[in-house]
């Protein structure tokens, strides 16, 4: 796994090098050199690293499609609103 990809995981869970080290029973410093390229992952930990990042895209996906989803009921109600006289 590359250290750019590490990094990037990383920040789209919204870690910190401490809290990200946690996931995988390894020490800040640990994953500082990951990102680095000082040390890599074991392949368990690549693994599991990958397997976050799938899970986070799919949840942003989702998220995405919500408030998306949430805008367009707003603006039908703003529209039906103001087609029934509330034209303030």
């Amino acid at each position: 796994m590359h250290t750019v990809q590490i990094t990037s995981i990383r920040r789209s869970l919204g870690l910190s090098q401490v809290e990200f080290g946690q996931l995988f029973g390894a020490h800040s410093m640990t994953v500082s050199k990951w990102e680095r390229g000082v040390l890599k992952p074991t392949a368990y930990q690549a693994a599991l690293m990958r397997q976050f990042q799938t899970t986070a895209e799919a949840q942003k996906e989702v998220a995405q499609e919500q408030v998306k989803n949430l805008l367009i009921g707003a603006g039908v109600v703003a529209a039906l609103v103001w087609l029934l006289g509330g034209k303030e």
